[in-house]
């Protein structure tokens, strides 16, 4: 089935004139955020999210080009014109959709709190624990909204706060599960500790990041999500990274 079948006469319009303009932009964090995104030895991205975002571009029937920005500024840089879409693991949150929309979402993973086995870990009561995350994240906003006493410490990548748990500079880090799956593997000694629920904070998965003006490209990713998940080219590509439905309920 094409996307034009599945968008309709009038949906297939839109399509036509976003592929008759410019390039899509697709903002990338420029940090490494594996398995969904990460670089090879030739400097070349790869990953799941990668694969997606190649998907959704082929259903589009349009060029797409990577753009890598700093987490904490994928957002202006979106809402500045520098990029058209965001595809970086970014969830749907209220607090993100007062600056930007969002096309639905392409998978949903639970957040974590991982910290070593050795050490005892009450959710509910956080006082004196260090805990990292990196900034500009839900897993910021879970953490200074449920951990009262904590000292949050914020950090730039994913993989800083994991170095520093693993230094014992922090008690504990809290982050994407899936995410965490390489450094638990490299990391003895450190466990999953909990996982992590509050809808208001994580929202309902992760989404395309728009510009709120931009609605015909959101129908068009919404489209294309649709058609990826329908053809069976959404369980290809995550038949090469997991064992389970990213996806989510």
């Amino acid at each position: 089935m094409t996307l034009k079948a599945i968008l309709g006469t009038v949906a297939a319009a839109a399509i036509s004139a976003t592929a008759a303009s410019a390039e899509i932009k697709i903002g990338f964090a420029a940090e490494a955020y594996p398995p969904f995104t990460t670089k090879n030895a030739a400097g070349e991205w790869e990953g799941w999210e990668v694969e997606i975002k190649d998907a959704l571009c082929a259903a589009i029937e349009d060029d797409c080009t990577v753009v890598e920005v700093a987490w904490d500024g994928i957002i202006p840089a979106l809402t500045s014109g520098k990029i058209d879409a965001i595809i970086a693991s970014m969830s749907i949150t209220e607090e993100r959709m007062q600056t930007i929309n969002f096309s639905d979402k392409y998978y949903n993973t639970p957040a974590v709190l991982v910290a070593p086995e050795s050490m005892e870990i009450d959710t509910g009561d956080m006082s004196g624990k260090i805990v990292g995350v990196q900034v500009s994240t839900i897993h910021q906003n879970y953490a200074e909204k449920h951990f009262d006493g904590a000292d949050i410490k914020t950090y730039a990548t994913f993989d800083e706060h994991n170095a520093d748990l693993s230094a014992g500079r922090v008690d504990a880090v809290v982050g994407d599960s899936l995410a965490f799956s390489d450094y638990l593997e490299s990391a003895p000694g450190m466990e999953v500790k909990a996982e992590l629920s509050d809808e208001e904070v994580f929202g309902p998965g992760v989404g395309v990041g728009l510009r709120k003006e931009d609605t015909e490209l959101a129908e068009t990713f919404n489209a294309a999500i649709k058609q990826i998940r329908e053809d069976g080219t959404y369980d290809e590509i995550s038949a090469k990274y997991f064992d389970f439905d990213i996806y989510g309920g």
